[in-house]
């Protein structure tokens, strides 16, 4: 099992740590569009700090977190994006979406 997790940091943080992949990514997911959801900021700041390593899992997670954000009209900012996910981001040609 991979060690991973999700959480409001502090008012208007979701913090993601540990190793966002296959294994750790549906959980995760539903734990972030909750927190998102119960979240009464109007902007969000997704946390990656604390992130370990990621697979495209990780930036499958942002892309969902950012329309879930979207949906409930907040605006956001990332934060901490490890060089590991900015690379996949640029294999898909996202580093444009990762800066707002």
């Amino acid at each position: 099992m991979s060690d991973a997790a999700v959480s409001m940091a502090a008012p208007g943080v979701l913090a993601l740590a540990g190793v966002l992949d296959y294994r750790s990514g549906p959980a995760l997911r539903k734990q972030g569009k909750a927190l998102i959801a119960a979240s009464g900021e109007a902007r969000l700041v997704f946390d990656c700090t604390a992130v370990v390593k990621s697979s495209s899992v990780g930036l499958s997670l942002l892309l969902g977190f950012m329309r879930d954000a979207q949906a409930a009209g907040k605006t956001w900012e990332l934060r901490g994006i490890p060089e590991n996910m900015q690379e996949i981001a640029g294999v898909y040609d996202l580093d444009e979406v990762l800066a707002g």
